[in-house]
């Protein structure tokens, strides 16, 4: 494998690129899925290939192909340095990359059991068990139960000196119910919506979610629902579980801190941002108890791992520190309009397409509170559990979250539950009503397995560190 990545990197030198990396690319993925008591989807994909990328005459040129032979490296690698001479005669500006240091080294993914080396068979009867459950009462009609599996294994070297082997194992999983009564249709998901949870790690982590012992709880709720009151619309506190808050710090914190969306380079498909490179520990994005890092280097998160795929390590970055903007996300290229270095960022979501900034483990740090003793000290609120729908801005400012369940707090105490809660508000108003959050207890790091970003798209697997907080007067109401 380093004699083929040796010869990418000597043909592009050859033709006249100042810098060259080459990622050669594995992947092995597999989903089952069952509804309403029979196998609906099994799937078992494969799918290699590698993609060079190169600076010549100061400008970007990328090529790639799914056939890993010497002549295709070197016709690959010329291609890619065409490109970049072609692309030079309409430049703006010339590429610069801030310092990096080379690297030699190997990461993989800590797992305890490898989710390959897991039968067909029992990941089945764990679906249909679940399934089982679900469908014990006879409103729900649609029961629903998920696993998913990759595996990817990663080469990169750089004309820089760097040789770098990765394999990353991914585990996720998940059920839901929707129940009817014939005039309402209400769903219930665990453990989060949108596909389940997904991490970094084995088979471990899907014993360890019990999604058979949590299917009477979902099968339950999802029922209830249907007879509940429909949320209230008032301004009120607003206390959210860490599911539904990871996706608030994914749309709301993720999204606007990627440099290449203020700079302008994505404004064509996800739209730009409201913050400027000068708002840079200037502006007031939260409250003082609001701290927000990038992470990737949590253990078994699913935005972990050794190295970003321009061969920068994995590292901790503060985006937020004390209320205060801290930093963004940032590629070697887009670091220098800081004056900083590259803090991790840069991700492909295959062989066939060039990297761009994509969040890693992007983190609302842990606060003092328990979760009961914050609902105790809540005289009159709202508390919403798992996300429904979303919908924000292009820059990333206005936006409006509906979740699967809420319930009121009253005097201190979680009272009735509602059906078809969602609230509003505008991004920094909302992080700096930001009163209350719960402690480490209660952080989980949620796996976001479908971040669509870029042209042409790229979904990328990311995540959020978050536990349950408060926020003031907030806009509730009805979210259809």
């Amino acid at each position: 494998m380093k004699d083929l990545l040796d010869m990418a990197l000597n043909q592009a030198r050859s033709g006249g690129a100042t810098y060259v990396d080459i990622r050669i690319l594995e992947t092995v993925s597999q989903s089952l899925g069952v509804k309403n008591g029979k196998l609906e989807k099994i799937s078992f994909k494969f799918d290699s290939g590698f993609g060079i990328r190169v600076v010549a005459n100061g400008s970007w040129g990328f090529a790639s192909s799914n056939i890993l032979t010497p002549a295709e490296i070197e016709k690959i690698a010329i291609s890619a340095v065409d490109i970049a001479k072609a692309s030079a005669t309409v430049q703006n500006k010339q590429v610069k990359l801030t310092p990096l240091k080379s690297s030699n080294s190997v990461y993989r993914t800590p797992v305890k059991i490898d989710p390959f080396n897991v039968s067909d068979e029992e990941k089945i009867e764990l679906l249909l068990r679940a399934d089982e459950k679900l469908r014990e009462d006879d409103k729900v009609v649609v029961a629903s139960s998920s696993l998913f599996f990759l595996k990817k294994k990663m080469y990169f070297a750089s004309s820089e000196g760097s040789f770098i082997s990765q394999e990353i194992i991914e585990s996720g999983g998940g059920i839901s119910a929707t129940a009817t009564d014939g005039s309402e249709i209400e769903r219930r998901s665990y453990p989060n919506s949108m596909g389940g949870q997904t991490e970094c790690r084995g088979y471990e982590s899907i014993l360890e979610m019990d999604l058979v012992g949590n299917a009477d709880r979902v099968r339950e709720e999802a029922v209830a629902l249907l007879s509940a009151d429909i949320c209230p619309t008032k301004e009120t506190s607003l206390i959210l579980d860490g599911s539904q808050l990871a996706l608030q710090v994914h749309e709301s914190i993720g999204h606007p801190v990627e440099l290449d969306r203020i700079l302008g380079m994505e404004a064509s498909f996800a739209g730009t941002s409201f913050i400027s490179t000068g708002d840079v520990d200037n502006l007031k994005y939260g409250s003082p108890i609001v701290n927000v890092t990038a992470d990737a280097t949590i253990p078994g998160a699913l935005g972990t791992f050794g190295f970003d795929d321009e061969g920068v390590p994995a590292q901790r970055a503060d985006i937020i520190t004390n209320g205060i903007l801290a930093g963004l996300l940032t590629s070697r290229e887009t670091a220098e309009v800081l004056g900083r270095k590259s803090n991790g960022t840069m991700r492909a979501d295959g062989w066939n397409r060039t990297p761009i900034i994509r969040m890693t483990n992007i983190n609302l740090l842990p606060g003092i509170w328990s979760l009961d003793d914050l609902i105790a000290d809540t005289d009159d609120g709202i508390y919403m559990e798992t996300n429904k729908s979303w919908s924000i801005d292009d820059k990333r400012l206005n936006f409006q979250f509906a979740t699967e369940i809420a319930w009121k707090i009253e005097n201190g105490k979680r009272k009735k539950m509602y059906r078809s809660p969602n609230y509003t508000g505008i991004t920094p108003k909302f992080w700096n009503s930001c009163d209350a959050i719960c402690d480490e207890n209660h952080w989980t790091v949620w796996g976001t397995p479908n971040c669509g970003k870029g042209e042409p798209m790229q979904v990328a697997h990311v995540a959020h560190g978050t536990s349950p907080a408060r926020f003031s007067k907030v806009k509730v109401g009805i979210g259809r």
